[in-house]
């Protein structure tokens, strides 16, 4: 990018920045009503320009009087409150958070007619994503639009907003009161949702502008994936032997299989004593058992993507959520296998883990920038003789991913393989080809009802 570039890219920045935040606190600041009466003072004002011609100038002048009124009196009603919001722990994408706070008026004075309004981080971009990251499909748009970016900035603020808030009406408090408000707001993002603060607006006598009180208050809620309904279908594979399979299992499922009897050795439980047979031989003798044999499943998340994948990633950690969620019912073991920073897998099922945890792992899962794809192909060869069959989830299905699919059918393990993708264009099975049933092809937008004909 040229200097004359970066300084117009830079002036377009600023305007829009500053725009932003006048319209925000315009919308903020001014009723319907206020609005009204603005635009009919506007309306009086152009057609009572002659004054000999037209007495609309009269109106004009009343609103007028009534707006310097109306915005003379707005600094002294400002309220005394605190408030103590009362937050869950975890929220899910697409579903209403619904929470309470407690409002306690500090004042001697009945107040009423307040709204609160919940704050959320600034979602204007910084200089440096305006600059470098496009919008989807930006090329398809005009020159002028491409030039002035305009809906890259709109993108760009829609994309950074993690939920969507309406004003909570406060019911009336009289002086030195408590009430509880009922509030909600609905997630549009997963990850830790951030609430700065809470605004109390009170309308002037007239209703037509509101006084603003910022009250600090920094919570923060993690919000889950969205979640899909997926019937309940058969997964890959039969049970296999776990190393140390007895102490990672729950009391749930197989039992322990009787081997034999032999000597105590240092560190065998109390509880597997062979009693008889000690006070018989006059040495402790315990009883050997073989370690079970139980079904493991991989759930492999695909991290491997760039910005215009964004949205093809959210929806791949949708999907992965949905399967999590779904498997959880099943008596079996689930790693949950994806790379980051490093390279991770996270253990659920059978009490070694709560599906929660998985969830959690989920929320916070982020595209891999710091790694090729080959760490993936690593860990889930590390794993392969442990699983009982694998559900992948990829963000494509280039030569890449099909090598990897076909290295995992090689080394015997069943896979259920979906290709989330923005593309209509239909996809090769590869080396799925034996096994079409289990090759899925979402694209995003339809989602929901592909998962449903599982």
């Amino acid at each position: 990018m040229t200097s004359r570039d970066t300084f117009f890219k830079r002036y377009l920045y600023r305007n829009y920045h500053t725009f932003a935040s006048i319209t925000h606190r315009f919308a903020q600041r001014v009723t319907l009503a206020g609005l009204l009466v603005l635009g009919g003072t506007v309306a009086a004002a152009a057609l009572g320009a002659d004054t000999n011609a037209s007495y609309c100038y009269q109106t004009f002048a009343l609103l007028a009087c009534v707006l310097l009124i109306s915005a003379a009196c707005t600094p002294f009603g400002r309220p005394k409150l605190s408030l103590q919001r009362l937050l869950p722990k975890f929220g899910a994408v697409g579903e209403k958070l619904h929470y309470r706070i407690i409002a306690r008026n500090q004042s001697m004075r009945k107040e009423n007619a307040l709204q609160l309004i919940e704050e959320l981080p600034d979602p204007r971009p910084t200089f440096q994503e305006f600059v470098s990251t496009p919008e989807p499909g930006e090329e398809g748009r005009n020159w002028l639009d491409r030039t002035y970016s305009f809906y890259r900035w709109r993108w760009l603020m829609s994309r950074n907003r993690h939920a969507q808030v309406q004003e909570q009406a406060v019911p009336d408090s009289p002086g030195e009161g408590e009430c509880i408000i009922e509030a909600e707001l609905m997630p549009l993002r997963r990850g830790v949702l951030r609430l700065t603060g809470t605004t109390v607006a009170c309308p002037d006598p007239f209703g037509l502008f509101r006084s603003l009180q910022k009250i600090p208050g920094v919570q923060s809620v993690l919000i889950l994936p969205k979640r899909y309904a997926i019937p309940a279908f058969d997964l890959p594979g039969s049970m296999k032997y776990q190393l140390g399979g007895v102490s990672m299992a729950s009391s749930v499922g197989e039992s322990e299989e009787f081997v034999a009897l032999r000597e105590y050795r240092p560190g065998d439980p109390l509880r597997r004593m062979h009693w008889k047979s000690f006070a018989k031989l006059g040495k402790p003798i315990v009883k050997e058992y073989q370690d079970e044999f139980f079904v493991r499943h991989a759930l492999v998340l695909d991290t491997f993507g760039g910005p215009a994948e964004e949205e093809i990633f959210e929806e791949a950690v949708s999907i992965a959520a949905s399967l999590a969620y779904t498997i959880q019912n099943q008596d079996s073991l689930l790693d949950l296998m994806f790379v980051g920073p490093q390279a991770y897998c996270f253990t659920s099922g059978r009490g070694v883990g709560h599906i929660d945890q998985v969830l959690e792992v989920l929320a916070s899962v982020r595209m891999c920038q710091e790694k090729e794809f080959a760490a993936l192909e690593s860990l889930m060869f590390a794993h392969a003789a442990d699983l009982s069959g694998c559900l992948c989830v990829f963000l494509g299905w280039d030569e890449s991913r099909q090598r990897l699919v076909r290295a995992m059918l090689s080394r015997g393990v069943p896979l259920h393989v979906f290709v989330v993708t923005d593309d209509d264009q239909e996809l090769p099975p590869g080396p799925m080809a034996a096994q079409p049933g289990n090759f899925h092809v979402l694209r995003v937008g339809r989602v929901a009802e592909k998962l449903a004909e599982l």
